[in-house]
C-alpha cells in the first residue's frame, strides 16, 4: 500500500470525525435551545392571576400538573426540576395560592413559598358563633359568617355574609352535610340563618374563594360532620344518657360558660341540674338571643322566652349556642366529681367559685357584686344578675 494512498484515506477519515463532531454540536446546541425555549417560560409571569390549590398531603409532583394546566408554568418536568432544585419546596404549605401566568417554574416556586401569595385560611374557635356578637361598651366580636366572607375575597370580590346566612336558611340541611342526628332539630328552626349553629367544628379549613355561599357551607358542614364521625360521637352520647346533638349543645354550654381549666366543672354542673332535674339559667343562653351581650344580664332579658334561654325553658337550649371544641365536648363525657349546682365568676380576673347550695351561691354572688364583675354597661334599669345562679364567661 503507497504512502499516498494511506495519506488519503487518513485526511477522510479526519473529515469524517470534524463532520460527526460538528453535527453533534450542533445537535446539542440545538437541544439546549430547544430545551430551553419550549420546556420553560421566562421571567415572574404576565401579569394574569390564577388561584392554584394545594391540597393537604399533597407532593410537588402532584402539583406540576395543574400549574400546567392553569398556563402558570410551561411543563411538569421543568417546575420538578426547579422544586428539586430549591431546597425549601418541601415548606410549601397548604392552601390556596395566587399565582401568575408564564412564570418561569423556579419563579413558580418561589411564588408558592411566599406565604403573601397565599389566601387566608378560616380559623373557627371554640365558642366561636355564626353570627357577629356586639358586646357593650366594647367591640364586636366576628362570626364565623363574617369570618369566612373575609377570607373568600378574590381580587377585592368578597362573598357576602347575607349570602351565606341566606344559604343557611333556605338550603337542605341534608344538602349542606348536616348529620342525620341533627335534621330533625335544624328543620324545627325554619328559615333561621342561624339554625347550623355548632355544625361547623372549630379548626383551620383551606377554602376556595371561587365556591357559592352554599358550597363553601356544605364543604365545612360536610367535613365536620365526617369528624364527628370519626369520633364516634353518637356512641359517646348514648353513653352519658344523651342524643349527639344534645351533646353538642351541653358542651357549646360548656364553652360559652367555663373559663379555661374549669370545663370539666361546669359539665358537671350542668349534668347535675338535668338530673335534678333543674333549670340550667346559664346568662351565655339569655345572651345568645339578643343583639348585644354582657356579662350582667338584665331581669327583661331572662324573663323571655326564646329557644335558647334556659331562665325561661327546661332543659338544654333548642340548639347549641357555639361550636364546641373537643376538649368541651370531652369534658361533656368526663365530668369533675362534685355536688355542685352553681358557680359564678368572682372578680375580674376571671377566678369562678362553685357551690352546692343555693345559700352558698348568694355568698358568692354577692363577692362578685361587690367586686364590680357583674356591673351593667347598660342605661337600662334592673341590670345585673344578683339573683343569677351562673355567670356566662
Amino acid at each position: 500500500m503507497d504512502d499516498q494512498y494511506v495519506k488519503r484515506r487518513q485526511r477522510g477519515i479526519a473529515v469524517v470525525v470534524a463532520s460527526v463532531i460538528v453535527i453533534l454540536g450542533a445537535l446539542i446546541y440545538i437541544g439546549v435551545r430547544i430545551g430551553t425555549s419550549s420546556a420553560d417560560y421566562e421571567g415572574t409571569g404576565n401579569g394574569t392571576t390564577q388561584l392554584v390549590e394545594v391540597p393537604e398531603g399533597s407532593s410537588m409532583s402532584e402539583l406540576g400538573p395543574t400549574l400546567v394546566e392553569k398556563n402558570v408554568v410551561k411543563t411538569r418536568e421543568a417546575f420538578d426540576a426547579a422544586a428539586s432544585m430549591n431546597h425549601n419546596a418541601s415548606q410549601i404549605q397548604p392552601g390556596f395560592y395566587r399565582l401568575q401566568e408564564e412564570m418561569s417554574a423556579a419563579s413558580a416556586v418561589e411564588a408558592l413559598l411566599d406565604e403573601n401569595n397565599r389566601v387566608d385560611m378560616l380559623e373557627v374557635q371554640g365558642g366561636a358563633t355564626l353570627a357577629d356578637v356586639k358586646v357593650v361598651g366594647g367591640d364586636v366580636r366576628f362570626g364565623i359568617y363574617s369570618l369566612i366572607s373575609q377570607v373568600s375575597c378574590d381580587d377585592g370580590n368578597c362573598l357576602a355574609k347575607e349570602e351565606l346566612e341566606q344559604a343557611a336558611a333556605e338550603t337542605d340541611p341534608k344538602e349542606l352535610g348536616a348529620p342525620d342526628w341533627a335534621l330533625d332539630a335544624i328543620n324545627k328552626r325554619g328559615n333561621d340563618p342561624k339554625r347550623i349553629e355548632g355544625l361547623i367544628a372549630p379548626g383551620q379549613y383551606v377554602l376556595d374563594p371561587n365556591m357559592s355561599a352554599k358550597d363553601i357551607l356544605k364543604d365545612l358542614i360536610t367535613r365536620s360532620a365526617k369528624h364527628y364521625e370519626e369520633s364516634n360521637i353518637e356512641n359517646r352520647a348514648k353513653a352519658i344518657g344523651l342524643t349527639p346533638y344534645e351533646l353538642l349543645t351541653s358542651a357549646s354550654l360548656v364553652e360559652r360558660e367555663a373559663p379555661a381549666g374549669e370545663f370539666d366543672k361546669v359539665a358537671r354542673v350542668i349534668l347535675n341540674r338535668l338530673a335534678e332535674p333543674m333549670r340550667l339559667e346559664f346568662d351565655s343562653t339569655v345572651n345568645y338571643g339578643l343583639e348585644d351581650v354582657e356579662l350582667a344580664t338584665t331581669d327583661e332579658a331572662r324573663a323571655e322566652k326564646t329557644p335558647w334561654n334556659t331562665y325561661a325553658k327546661e332543659g338544654l337550649p333548642d340548639t347549641p349556642i357555639a361550636s364546641p371544641s373537643d376538649e368541651a365536648i370531652r369534658a361533656m363525657e368526663e365530668p369533675a366529681d362534685g355536688s355542685w349546682k352553681f358557680f359564678v365568676t368572682v372578680d375580674k380576673d376571671g377566678t369562678t367559685v362553685f357551690s352546692d347550695t343555693y345559700d352558698q351561691h348568694l355568698e358568692r354572688v354577692d363577692d362578685a357584686i361587690r367586686s364590680g364583675v357583674l356591673d351593667s354597661q347598660r342605661e337600662a334599669e334592673g341590670a345585673g344578675s344578683a339573683d343569677g345562679n351562673a355567670a356566662s364567661n
